[in-house]
């Protein structure tokens, strides 16, 4: 039964997760950093998103992959009905994919590493999961060679100097990936300090031990 709550609580704090980053990537940081116009590269959803990484990672030390697996998949489910409703199809298709092929491999991760130093599993867990996440997510979404998903949009595949600062040009959504795995790093390694705050209160059940 405590299981059973947890995992409810698991799974309303990431449907919550989701919704929020779904709302907040419409709205653009309107910031300068170094030169560079986050504007042109980021959104407040790239803040918030990183969020589900921890979610899954406090699911799996305390009820081990099973249960991490169930509450990503609750996540899926409400993350691409929204982006269906809030996105073109294309859009929602590379959301979908990219967001559970990163949840998925972040469990993998944390699970291979949860014996080892307690920052390991949660800090490489998100950080790979995150990376295989953007570039699933802007490949799908902007890259020409996926056009068969959808229209391709001609301003993500305009030349432009990444990042806005740099010399050498590539297409827009290369800086967008860029800036979005940067702050992704920076809030997975943030993330870490409520995890081992959380470490003690949310100890491993014997399945999550033996897993």
């Amino acid at each position: 039964m405590l299981k059973n709550r947890y995992t409810i609580a698991y799974v309303a704090l990431m449907t919550l997760v989701v919704v929020a980053s779904n709302f907040l990537v419409q709205f653009p940081l309107n910031a300068e950093v170094a030169g560079i116009n986050l504007a042109d590269i980021l959104t407040w959803g790239a803040f918030s998103y990183p969020i589900a990484f921890l979610i899954t990672d406090l699911t799996n030390r305390q009820f081990g992959p099973q249960a991490a697996r169930k509450v990503v998949f609750a996540g899926f489910v409400v993350g691409v009905t929204l982006s269906f409703f809030t996105s073109v199809p294309r859009i929602a298709i590379a959301s979908g994919s990219a967001y559970l092929a990163g949840q998925l491999l972040d469990i993998a991760v944390f699970n291979r590493l949860r014996r080892q130093a307690w920052w390991r599993a949660p800090l490489f867990g998100s950080l790979i999961g995150s990376a295989l996440d953007t570039v699933m997510f802007f490949s799908l979404s902007f890259a020409a060679f996926f056009v068969f998903l959808g229209p391709n949009d001609p301003f993500a595949l305009e030349a432009a100097p990444i990042l806005g600062v740099f010399a050498t040009e590539a297409p827009r959504w290369i800086s967008w990936a860029i800036g979005d795995f940067a702050v992704k790093t920076i809030v997975g390694l943030v993330m870490l300090l409520p995890y081992g705050a959380l470490m003690n209160v949310l100890r491993p059940m014997q399945a999550a031990r033996a897993s």
